[in-house]
């Protein structure tokens, strides 16, 4: 049985957070900066990655997305 990851698409939660990004005005590189602030490092290229769902998260990622954007962990699935 193939395993989820091996299709093209390696998250889920990409687009979710993509529409969050942009409805708080936040472009990708903003993102980036705001979870810096956390010490979780994700370049902008990588966000972008991880929007088009080309790119896994972290848990740790994840967190910080949660905490920069101020939605809960369950809202990007």
């Amino acid at each position: 049985m193939a395993r989820i990851i091996d299709g093209e698409n390696k998250n889920i939660t990409g687009s979710r957070i993509r529409q969050l990004r942009k409805e708080q005005g936040l472009s990708q590189q903003e993102l980036s900066a705001r979870l810096e602030t956390l010490a979780i490092y994700v370049c902008r290229g990588s966000i972008s990655r991880i929007e088009d769902g080309s790119r896994m998260v972290t848990d740790i990622e994840l967190y910080g997305f949660s905490q920069v954007l101020n939605t809960p962990v369950e809202e990007f699935f």
